[in-house]
């Protein structure tokens, strides 16, 4: 069976591998659906593509900065650039109102299980860059 579908999500855990959640891709409304205990956030689908080629554009490892929708996230680190009118969607690639933050903290492990980057495991201030 296909890994990435309602059916049977990825399995991920968070950069420090302190809390596990699930993720899938929603081909017909285009979105990635993260499911965290009973929270729901959606993501549109290109911040794959897209977070990928900043990361190989950037070259070399990059802070992920996790902050919520109503926190302002740190200048240079991937959570900034998830939601900065300066990407390629022109602002936040989270969708749901009041839940549009942490694409920091959850993009970057579901990159890393389909094997498109690096991302390190520490207990904090963990950063991630293009394979």
């Amino acid at each position: 069976m296909e890994k990435g579908t309602k059916e049977n999500p990825w399995q991920l855990k968070t950069a420090p591998l302190t809390a596990e959640y699930q993720m899938w891709r929603d081909n017909e409304k285009g979105i990635i659906v993260c499911k965290v205990g009973s929270t729901i956030l959606h993501y549109d689908q290109r911040c794959i593509e897209d977070t990928v080629a900043m990361l190989k554009a950037h070259g070399d490892f990059m802070e992920l900065g996790a902050a919520d929708e109503q926190k302002e996230a740190k200048p240079g680190t991937v959570e900034a650039w998830g939601r900065s009118p300066e990407n390629p969607l022109g602002g936040w690639y989270g969708l749901k109102k009041g839940f549009r933050g942490r694409f920091g903290m959850y993009v970057p492990p579901l990159l890393e299980e389909l094997g498109l980057v690096e991302l390190e495991h520490n207990p904090k201030n963990n950063r991630v860059r293009a394979k």
